[in-house]
């Protein structure tokens, strides 16, 4: 590996390279996580990976035996994840680094991470929320923008992170669109400490998804990507195969008007939620005509699968190749 990349972000959590393995819902894994952690940047996973909850007990268990580096897990803080308490104990018991939270307030979350020295970061998608969990106290953001693989965010991140920067104290970490090391460059340029990168980890070797998945990150362009709210009901952006086309992206008019009714919007966001894992379950791990594939624009840049070391090297000898021409284009005084 390449010398280390100093940022807020990796001082934090001394670490060598400030990329994060993302936690990407029924890809990553106990290989992935162990991978990116060893190779000197932090793997993390979706606690929600792991069911039932045993299972995810020990998924950390074999982690911490496998790496004494910093690992992170991704928490769902919205009220249909009755699991929250529990995920957050038992990571904190198997000495978990750093937390990533989604969907909803991580004030529990920061304040019992903080009590055993972990960080929090927090998924936003815009400045309000951004200074509100930074107002509870959150160590850093992860700012998602266009081009993210799942839930992603409507700003560009060329607007996004120098605007956030304009009025946060605590590290920003950029997600959305990264799967090259110019990318990197880029983002530390415009005042992120950090990336998380998702889509260009599904073409690894480590990934247990079927092949066909591995084969579409591959034969994707951008152009491919479309949102979809058929999956959570919250717009989420997805490989547009023939399922995706003949279902449709938007959700049927009669679950729209439930979930934005209030007497019955609690009990439809969990519902479609649901119906919506079991779809990307299925077609994360057997190919069948109902196939929901999660990524993000950054396909364009996959042209092969290879191991989470071999990305690893990837994308800091690219990201050092950058930031030397750039250099050379430095401004002459």
């Amino acid at each position: 590996m390449l010398k280390k990349i100093n940022t807020p972000f990796t001082e934090l959590m001394k670490i060598d390279y400030p990329i994060i393995a993302a936690p990407m819902f029924l890809v990553s894994n106990t290989d992935i996580v162990v991978g990116a952690s060893e190779c000197g940047g932090i793997g993390t996973f979706p606690a929600l990976n792991y069911r039932p909850i045993e299972k995810y007990a020990e998924a950390l268990k074999e982690m911490r035996s496998r790496t004494k580096k910093p690992i992170g897990v991704n928490i769902i803080v919205n009220k249909s994840n009755t699991r929250q308490n529990d995920d957050l104990k038992i990571a904190l018991d198997n000495g978990v680094d750093m937390f990533i939270t989604s969907l909803g307030s991580p004030k529990n979350v920061i304040a019992e991470a903080h009590k055993n020295g972990a960080k929090v970061f927090c998924d936003v998608t815009n400045l309000e929320h951004a200074l509100k969990v930074q107002d509870m106290g959150a160590d850093g953001v992860i700012a998602v923008g266009t081009g993210a693989g799942g839930h992603a965010g409507p700003i560009s991140p060329l607007v996004l992170i120098p605007w956030l920067k304009t009025r946060l104290q605590i590290p920003i970490i950029a997600a959305g669109g990264i799967a090259h090391g110019s990318m990197i460059s880029a983002c530390l340029a415009l005042g992120a400490s950090g990336v998380s990168i998702g889509t260009r980890f599904i073409a690894s070797r480590e990934a247990q998804v079927d092949q066909a998945y591995k084969d579409a990150i591959v034969n994707s362009t951008p152009e491919d990507i479309v949102m979809t709210t058929r999956v959570s009901g919250t717009p989420a952006a997805v490989i547009n195969t023939p399922y995706v086309q003949k279902m449709g992206t938007d959700l049927p008019w009669a679950f729209k008007i439930l979930k934005e009714h209030k007497l019955t919007k609690k009990y439809m966001v969990p519902l479609i939620h649901l119906m919506g894992m079991k779809s990307l379950e299925e077609a994360a791990v057997k190919p069948t005509w109902k196939t929901v594939w999660t990524a993000g624009q950054s396909v364009g840049l996959v042209e092969e699968i290879l191991t989470v070391q071999e990305i690893y090297t990837k994308l800091i000898t690219e990201y050092d190749e950058s930031v030397k021409s750039l250099a050379q284009l430095g401004v002459n005084s």
